[in-house]
């Protein structure tokens, strides 16, 4: 069987790697394909001789189950809204074809090579984002690749928006001629679903890693205590997540003179004479419980990615073809409610993430709470000029936007054809809204980071030279598409640019 890691689609949708076949490939679909040839010529088989949905109960003429494929491609190409950019298409591209070499679908060898040469020539098909209800698979979204793949409709080449017809015979390409039941293979699946999902996840576990170097970060200008993220309090504590995390905050302040000892404290004799200490002897919750608040966050996406991976290499259409038993199962594989809770607790956790910067970017603009820095990082004069206060407002709306969007989906079903789909996942929905609380949750994040730096630019020189080398490498980063900020200008570019370089450019130690 044909294997995908969520490491291999970063490849194929980012990197664009040439999606080499394996030897046997063919050969396996080619077996599936011929059994159900010759499996269907006597029996009722769902999708060869039958209409769909509520209307298989019709049986189709002989000289029509061919136009019954394209009739059902056609008829369904009806997305709508945005379509999805070229990492997620050919994300959905990788992710049906791998369904489909799995050799269980009795799909003709014509579609494999057709998303093979698609995926290689950089052909992006046109997939919009609204349109499943992610049972009976997507069928709306996976029709107009099925649309592109026979030589219509519109196609993406270049960043740029052409007829299909046009591009493929400029490629030498000839449309696909669907034969059996190629048609319904196309459609009757949750790649769509799966493969916006395994995006999410690749971006989602970027974010963390970007979430913990800038709490990291912040812990340092603060001049926080280690022991919030010390091995020893958070060894007790028996979350994978939580040690990672606290591990990496860790590794992160290696060599910084800012973190205070905990040591330092006890030592001071004169600390027991005091009625109110100067500096607070435990941080705000958003920085002190940072490992606590990111490490479930990690755990998730975690579970998340082993059930993506799962669907990945499954077979997930209807009906299933095992040449092996002889015999072809119907069921409802199709079926995309795995996918949906995942994406809905993803989406969850990803809010919470973002409400976690907002609140830690929050601390940063109050001097009241940080007893550190001016109010809203106010480098100019105050009264005069406003600092950070205007990108503030930013970051708190899109913070409530997520609120609002976190509700879940996976409970949401309606009742649809006929109430033949009288249960359905919506699973595209979750995940096409994870990828909204995703887009949002890095342009808290960036407003975050241009926060911090700005803080570092307020620490005296001396403060400055003391910070961990790590911390001076994210300063570095970040400064190269935002400035310091003392006079009012627009920060709206800037903002733009650095969430388009943490977006693309994963952080590491």
């Amino acid at each position: 069987m044909n294997s995908i890691s969520l490491a291999q689609i970063e490849q194929y949708a980012f990197e664009k790697k040439e999606f080499i076949l394996a030897d046997d490939a063919l050969n396996k679909v080619s077996k599936s394909f011929s059994f159900l040839t010759n499996f269907s010529k006597d029996k009722i088989i769902y999708g060869i001789n039958t209409g769909f949905g509520p209307m298989a109960q019709y049986r189709i003429e002989t000289d029509k189950l061919n136009s019954l494929q394209y009739n059902l491609i056609r008829s369904h190409s009806s997305g709508i809204g945005r379509p999805l950019n070229e990492v997620y298409a050919r994300s959905v591209m990788v992710a049906r074809l791998n369904a489909f070499l799995q050799a269980n679908s009795g799909i003709s060898t014509g579609v494999i090579k057709q998303l093979v040469l698609f995926l290689n020539k950089g052909i992006v098909p046109e997939i919009f984002e609204h349109g499943s209800v992610g049972a009976s698979g997507d069928l709306v979204q996976l029709s107009h690749l099925g649309l592109n793949l026979i030589g219509e409709g519109y196609v993406y080449e270049n960043g740029v928006r052409r007829k299909t017809a046009e591009v493929l015979v400029e490629h030498q390409i000839e449309p696909l001629k669907m034969e059996l039941r190629d048609g319904l293979g196309l459609i009757n699946g949750t790649s769509c679903m799966t493969g916006i999902a395994a995006i999410n996840l690749i971006y989602a576990k970027r974010l963390v890693q970007w979430a913990i170097a800038a709490s990291s970060m912040l812990n340092e200008v603060i001049e926080a205590f280690d022991d919030s993220f010390s091995q020893q309090l958070n060894a007790v504590k028996h979350h994978k997540g939580q040690q990672y995390v606290a591990g990496q905050m860790r590794d992160f302040v290696k060599g910084s003179g800012m973190i205070r000892n905990r040591e330092e404290l006890f030592k001071d004799d004169t600390a027991l004479q005091r009625i109110e200490f100067e500096r607070k002897i435990q941080e705000y919750y958003s920085i002190r419980c940072v490992p606590q608040i990111i490490g479930p966050i990690i755990d998730t996406i975690l579970y998340a990615q082993d059930v993506v991976e799962n669907e990945l290499n499954s077979t997930n259409d209807n009906p299933i073809v095992s040449p092996e038993e002889n015999n072809v199962f119907h069921g409802g594989n199709f079926h995309g409610d795995y996918i949906s809770l995942e994406m809905d607790k993803v989406k969850i956790v990803l809010t919470k993430l973002s409400m976690l910067m907002e609140r830690q970017l929050n601390f940063l603009m109050n001097s009241k709470l940080n007893g550190k820095f001016p109010p809203f990082l106010n480098a100019g004069t105050w009264g005069l000029n406003f600092g950070f206060q205007g990108v503030q407002f930013t970051a708190t709306s899109t913070t409530a936007e997520n609120q609002a969007l976190s509700n879940s989906v996976y409970v949401h079903s309606i009742p649809n054809n006929n109430d033949n789909q009288d249960i359905v996942s919506m699973g595209t929905n979750s995940a096409v809204l994870a990828k909204q609380v995703l887009e949002n949750a890095y342009q808290v994040m960036s407003i975050h980071i241009m926060a911090i730096c700005q803080a570092v630019d307020l620490l005296d020189p001396e403060e400055k030279n003391r910070l961990s080398p790590n911390a001076t490498s994210v300063y570095n980063q970040i400064r190269t598409k935002s400035s310091f900020v003392k006079e009012d200008v627009p920060q709206f570019e800037s903002i733009a640019n650095v969430y388009e370089y943490i977006k693309e450019t994963p952080f590491t130690l």
